[in-house]
């Protein structure tokens, strides 16, 4: 397809600085969210400031186009997807100032709630509103949809907690409605819409009868239509735009930046499980529950019990229910200090005991059990969405009704879903709101399925409405209920949103049939067809959660954009469009496949437990070809050797002119291909030093596996290296160790596995498991392994060779930073500390689960731990970082610049740690800095004193 915009938009407008994007791929990738509508954007625009949105809105409007604010991608009701001018937000707009003491904070509406919340929690302060989708939901979309969550209802969302905006109007006015002066300069700039809201506030106070209705309908949550509330609640102008654009979905005015009043963080909590034998008893509890203040007070329906109890880790609380019309209310107690905490859960338990709970009632304050209890609430997504049907999409939906009028609404719903045939949905949500959601598993592509959500539909707006609710509660009226505001607040309320829309956008070209539609089918177009395409990753629901943790987000492209653009390439051959299959394949090799670094972030980050990486690594075996899927089988059989050869050759090279080892590189790049041939540069280090022999001892308590890269690559500095060093440190601990045959023939499998050859890594599985398992005892003691990379392979290798050796269940394989911060440790002296050490966690002590072991091991050497907030995987990613080092300067970007500010700081860190060393080497690269594995620091500082 063209990459011109069919009505070309004026550069000269735009200004240089506005990066616009009309390939398909770019197009096609940024098209999907979590919602189930689709519409293919024309271009994608990404200003970089207030001013470059300004310029947007002219260009878009000279040209007579619309245009459509995207950020996370994680809205679920239609109001992210544009036909015409998508305007990205994420990729600027990230900055996060906090001001005094974290009681306020200014954010651009690219940051995530978890990265401002990150910045936040020093000060033991957080944001008010708490979505569920923090981890990628943005500011700018949290204030477009007035988000809220589990905890905050209607007293610290964004409409709450907001404290000024600075807002780019479509008449391309800019204004600061925290500045002084602000009234002044939008009266001066905006006269009509000073006087239009004035009006409109006046007009809706002398109908008693229409701001009644406005106050019931604001009283819940409430995020549908335009928030009205907003007139009965200031009488300053600049107030009263400022809190019409939060939750007006991008369809009034572009939010730039935001600044909130934060909360204060209550640190201390206890969690239960309130079990009741049927739905009535649960919800009759609900208002006594509700006045002990309790944080939250989550409903699971019998359908959602009987989901959780289906979970590979259910808790004890759900597994043990003989479910038949059983609810159940996951609670908590938040409190400031412990013994705030034990006065509040004395209280609420003895509430507790008078409710009439089909097992006795308890809180906990374990972290363990807690997080148990909420993987059965937060589970049922992964379960039902996970679980459902290739082809089908999965809603999730939500309403509000008040709180007494729970009981009916969701009997009658689950009437509903036997009704229309809807199996397996559940209903679970915020029941101190009166908020609920709820699951379904549909298809747009029959005429059949379409009527059924048709006839579904208008029977939950009249539930929903009879009972004196709201349509959409926290995800935003988008395109699925703008057709039925009118129904909801009647024509004297609708019409005084239109006439806000058309006062502050005259031309109509903000996010047309978001939030107000006039077409009563409109709900109803431009669904989303989901192809199948693969089983690894069929079971995306497109949330979004994956792309914040992706190291090639801001270069080519995310895990979740991996996958739809297999969905958009399966659709375009289905419908015969070879044009657009051919040119999507095309760039799909370099940005889909060569520059993922399928690290598994991704894996940890999913509802639905899909590793992208699982996809890419397949592509890249059936792109590999039989040559060279020979050769590294070889290469598993002669691994020792090759790694020593490997060494040697950096080793050379080191002693060699850079420019002119580097050119050669790049000549056989040219020739071979750059996925092929790696790039040498100085920052790569000389080789490694010789494996450890093999030992065998009857008294060991450990296995030591030392990784195959101490020998291909050296350590930094000049240092031993965190193979020699973890010896050390084990012999000075008095911890005896046994070291596998061929310890230098052996390896994780990450390279054959990352790079798809699958039968040289089933061999290697082969070779390093036998190895392992005799020199266990055959499971008696624990592997230790030195390089956090290599211990996750190791496991993957143990999951994978499980249903053909179930024997093997028993090898225990543990990272250096677990073992060594829970049994050496204890036994070492750290004579002197130093005063500051920087740390960067890694994707794999993230899966692993051994992040606080490296910060463990670093506060036992250092006074000053720092952890960069924007630390994220290097995707140096074994050779990747090598084959493509523009992957690893665009992964590092963020925390290279944070770490800087910190190291300037600081008058500069005395060391700089992590867990593995490819990555230390990519860090190095990224930073100029010289990071070593922490285990080497370590045992630099326990050495006994002369």
């Amino acid at each position: 397809m063209s990459a011109t915009l069919l009505t070309p938009l004026s550069h000269d407008l735009l200004g240089a600085d506005t990066v616009v994007a009309s390939r398909s791929i770019d197009r096609f990738a940024r098209a999907h969210d979590a919602s189930h509508y689709l519409l293919i954007p024309d271009a994608v625009l990404s200003p970089q400031d207030a001013a470059g949105v300004a310029r947007a809105f002219s260009a878009v409007r000279a040209a007579g186009r619309t245009l459509t604010f995207r950020s996370g991608g994680t809205s679920l009701s239609g109001q992210g997807v544009s036909g015409d001018i998508l305007v990205d937000t994420r990729s600027a707009f990230r900055d996060i100032r906090v001001e005094h003491e974290g009681a306020l904070v200014r954010v651009g509406p690219g940051a995530t709630v978890r990265q401002v919340n990150t910045r936040l929690a020093r000060y033991g302060r957080k944001l008010g509103p708490d979505p569920a989708s923090e981890i990628a939901c943005t500011i700018g979309g949290g204030i477009a949809n007035n988000s809220s969550g589990m905890a905050c209802g209607i007293t610290e969302n964004s409409y709450r907690t907001v404290d000024s905006l600075l807002l780019v109007l479509p008449s391309g006015t800019v204004i600061d409605t925290g500045a002084p002066d602000a009234l002044d300069r939008l009266t001066a700039a905006e006269p009509a819409i000073v006087a239009g809201l004035q009006e409109l506030r006046t007009r809706l106070l002398a109908s008693p009868e229409h701001a009644a209705v406005v106050r019931q309908q604001f009283s819940m949550k409430n995020t549908m239509g335009y928030g009205l509330n907003t007139l009965l609640d200031f009488d300053d102008p600049v107030k009263i735009l400022e809190h019409l654009v939060i939750g007006s979905e991008g369809t009034l005015a572009f939010v730039a930046e935001a600044r909130f009043r934060t909360v204060e963080v209550r640190p201390h909590i206890a969690t239960g499980l309130l079990v009741f034998e049927t739905l009535a008893d649960a919800m009759a509890a609900l208002p006594e529950l509700v006045t002990h203040g309790l944080a939250t007070i989550e409903l699971m329906d019998a359908a959602s019990l009987r989901v959780a109890q289906g979970l590979a880790d259910v808790p004890a609380a759900i597994a043990g229910i003989a479910v038949e019309g059983h609810a159940a209310l996951l609670v908590e107690v938040h409190a400031s200090d412990r013994v705030e905490l034990t006065a509040a859960a004395d209280s609420v338990l003895a509430a507790f005991a008078r409710l009439p709970l089909a097992s006795p009632p308890r809180l906990t304050t374990d972290a363990t059990e807690r997080a148990s209890l909420w993987l059965g609430r937060k589970g049922l997504y992964t379960a039902v969405a996970g679980a459902r049907p290739s082809g089908t999409t999965a809603l999730l939906e939500d309403i509000v009704v008040p709180v007494d009028r729970l009981l009916a609404t969701c009997e009658r719903l689950i009437e509903l879903f036997a009704v229309h045939d809807y199996d397996g949905s559940v209903i679970f949500g915020h029941a101190k709101d009166g908020n609920i959601h709820f699951l379904l598993n549909e298809r747009f592509d029959d005429e059949n399925s379409l009527s059924r959500y048709r006839r579904f539909t208008a029977d939950l707006v009249d539930l929903v409405l009879s009972h004196g609710g709201s349509l959409k509660a926290e995800h935003g009226t988008g395109r699925i209920m703008a057709p039925f505001v009118r129904t909801q607040y009647g024509d004297f309320l609708t019409d005084m949103m239109w006439e806000i829309k058309r006062l502050l956008d005259p031309a109509g070209i903000l996010n047309p049939g978001v939030v107000l539609s006039d077409d009563p089918e409109s709900y109803l177009h431009d669904l989303k067809r989901v192809p199948t395409v693969e089983s690894e990753v069929d079971r995306c629901v497109e949330c979004g959660y994956c792309e914040p943790t992706c190291p090639s987000k801001s270069i080519t492209l995310t895990p979740r954009q991996r996958i739809v653009l297999r969905r958009d390439m399966a659709w375009a051959e289905e419908k015969g469009d070879i044009e657009l299959a051919r040119e999507l394949r095309a760039d799909y090799d370099y940005e889909g496949v060569q520059t993922c670094a399928v690290d598994g972030m991704c894996g940890v980050a999913c509802p639905v437990d899909i590793n992208t990486g699982d996809l890419v690594r397949r592509l890249r075996a059936e792109e590999s070809s039989t040559l060279e899927d020979g050769l590294w089988d070889v290469a598993s059989k002669n691994w020792g050797t090759i790694t020593r050869v490997g060494g040697v050759a950096l080793t050379v090279a080191d002693a060699m002119p850079a420019p002119l080892v580097t050119g050669v590189t790049a000549l056989g790049r040219a020739v071979l291909g750059s996925d092929t041939v790696p790039l040498y540069d100085r920052g790569l280090p000389r080789g490694g030093s010789r494996p450890p022999k093999p030992t065998t001892r009857p008294d060991a308590e450990v296995v030591f596996f030392g990784a195959c890269i101490g020998t291909m690559f050296g350590a930094e500095g000049g240092g031993e290296g965190s193979r020699n060093a973890l010896r050390a440190l084990l012999d000075r601990a008095d911890i005896p160790a046994a070291i596998p045959d061929d310890t230098g023939g052996l390896c994780c499998g990450t390279p054959w596995k990352s790079k798809g050859h699958l039968s040289g890594y089933e061999r290697m599985t082969d070779r390093v498991l036998t190895s392992l398992w005799e020199a266990s005892r055959q499971g008696e003691i624990p592997v230790v392994c030195d390089a956090a990379s290599c211990t996750e392979g190791l496991h993957t290798m143990l999951a994978k060779a499980a249903a053909a050796h179930p024997e093997y269940s028993s090898l225990v394989i543990e990272d250096a930073t677990t073992y060594v911060a829970r049994e050496v440790l204890p036994r070492l002296t750290v004579a002197t500390k130093l005063h500051s050490v920087a740390v960067h966690p890694t994707c794999s002590t993230t899966a692993l689960g051994a992040t606080g072991a490296l910060a463990a091991l670093a506060a036992a050497v250092a006074d000053d731990v720092y952890i960069p907030d924007d630390w994220g995987c290097c995707a140096f990613a074994g050779d990747r970082g090598m084959l493509h080092p523009e992957l690893t300067a665009s992964a590092t970007e963020a925390e290279t610049a944070e770490l800087t500010a910190a190291d300037a700081a600081r008058d500069g860190f005395d060391a700089f740690v992590s867990a593995n060393r490819t990555c230390e080497i990519g860090m190095t690269r990224a930073t100029g800095k010289p990071y070593r594995h922490v285990v080497e620091i370590l045992e630099e500082l326990t050495r006994p004193q002369a």
